[in-house]
């Protein structure tokens, strides 16, 4: 076995990687407790709604567009869905894909501001060319290397020996990604934190491809540039399923903000860790950055930000369990908002958190319950009063993407009205298919039956 450092090296990755990855490792060598107890922290108190924020005027926005640069992280493939491309290539509606609508975003709020907002996508190798192959579609936005901020790569880890592994069968699986806290070190390691400094732009929206709630918000910009904060995080309440999610807190002893993890909260402590109504907010990893702060940050740091750092124990050979152990070292870039003195909170709309994670997700995105602005924003039908309607799909039959498009062939069922959807065995929705209140469908054979066109409103239909 090697060592991971001279790995990484040989492998060309920036010293501004490697450099990160060295403290994780010494992190996880020294056998660092990451646990955080709930005698050190205070429920978070006092955080700022997002309706008492000011709207900028137009010459405000404009100018602060022309200083903003719009990070997606864009790394995932989407697997859990049954996909092998990058997870913003899917369809979300009317033949419109999440990179679809993110580059009309961005063009829309150049036109509307007057201001060419800049724009980046934090890719990893996997999703890289199809991607920048993909966005040609739309020249206006750049082309290759000027959209793109690739993600690194760091080893996979040999648990007794903290050496890193060697898996001849297939090399590329000696890798893993080192999760979305990696932001900080590639922006620093592919020049383009400085790049971006260097053109006078001096604030980041960062926010997950698949979360199409997460827009240039001009009232979060301005308030953000007023305050001066060198870190904000967007948060929203926390409900019952979200209860095992990471939640905001403060530090007993000093009051700065955090965000404490499920890993990171030990054992005894679980109970108070879900308890939302001591601990109501959850980070949407929708988070703003003054870039000359985080340049200052890591230099006082040696170069790297000191995030909590998450091991993960898996197979070197995800699909065989029998291969060997392994540890994947990664850190969370939500976690930053505990590096920043002044950094701040900010509770924003449910509406502003719309993952897809899951073919339920998908489902009610691609539904009447959303609509689409002429900016190409997907936001809440106003119908719905804010709170998206809740689908729970039977996973053996609609677990993959594709198996929902075979379901919806016929057209995608109106969910406007609809509070809680729950389908169950293989199922087709017919055209013309409208759910009011809660309603469960269930089809108890093995064959795939149709559900015909017509409304159904709350209650049971068996096919």
């Amino acid at each position: 076995m090697a060592s991971p450092i001279q790995k990484m090296r040989a492998d060309g990755l920036s010293e501004a990687a490697v450099a990160a990855f060295e403290r994780a490792l010494e992190v996880v060598r020294s056998g660092e407790t990451p646990h955080i107890a709930e005698a050190q922290i205070l429920p978070a108190e006092g955080v700022e709604d997002y309706g008492a924020l000011a709207d900028p005027d137009g010459g405000e926005f404009g100018g602060l567009l022309g200083e903003t640069v719009v990070i997606k992280l864009n790394g995932g493939l989407g697997t859990g869905m049954g996909l092998e491309r990058a997870k913003s290539l899917l369809e979300v509606r009317e033949g419109l894909t999440f990179l679809d609508l993110i580059a009309r975003q961005v063009l829309a709020a150049r036109e509307g501001a007057g201001a060419a907002v800049r724009f980046l996508l934090m890719n990893s190798f996997s999703t890289s060319e199809d991607t920048l192959s993909f966005l040609e579609k739309y020249p206006e936005l750049g082309r290759g290397a000027d959209l793109e901020l690739l993600q690194n790569r760091v080893p996979k880890i040999d648990p007794p020996t903290f050496e890193a592994v060697e898996w001849p069968a297939d090399p590329a699986l000696e890798w893993c990604p080192p999760g979305h806290g990696d932001l900080y070190p590639a922006l620093v390691g592919s020049g383009w934190l400085e790049r971006l400094l260097a053109a006078g732009v001096r604030y980041a929206f960062v926010s997950n491809s698949d979360n199409l709630g997460a827009t240039l918000d001009g009232r979060l910009l301005a308030e953000f540039a007023r305050s001066g904060a060198p870190f904000l995080m967007e948060v929203t309440a926390r409900t019952e399923a979200d209860r095992k999610g990471g939640h905001l807190a403060r530090w007993a002893d000093g009051g700065g903000l955090l965000l404490r993890e499920s890993a990171q909260c030990p054992e005894a402590d679980t109970a108070e860790f879900q308890n939302i109504e001591k601990h109501r907010f959850f980070n949407t990893n929708n988070l703003w950055l003054r870039l000359d702060a985080l340049r200052d940050e890591m230099a006082a740091h040696g170069g790297v930000l000191p995030l909590p750092v998450i091991a993960n124990r898996k197979t070197v050979d995800p699909r065989d369990p029998a291969s060997p152990a392994v540890i994947q070292l990664e850190t969370a870039m939500g976690a930053a908002l505990g590096c920043f003195e002044g950094a701040r909170a900010v509770a924003v709309p449910r509406s502003r958190f719309a993952p897809v994670k899951t073919t339920d997700d998908l489902l009610a995105l691609r539904s009447d319950a959303y609509v689409l602005t002429a900016d190409a924003r997907l936001e809440l039908a106003p119908g719905r009063d804010g709170c998206p309607p809740v689908v729970s799909l039977d996973k053996a039959h609609f677990k993959r993407a594709d198996q929902l498009d075979s379901a919806l062939a016929q057209g995608v069922p109106s969910l406007i009205d609809c509070g809680r959807l729950t389908v169950t065995g293989p199922v087709r929705f017919g055209a013309g298919v409208s759910f009011a209140g809660d309603v469960e469908v269930i089809n108890a054979s093995p064959e795939a039956a149709t559900l015909p066109g017509g409304r159904y409103a709350q209650g049971r239909v068996e096919l």
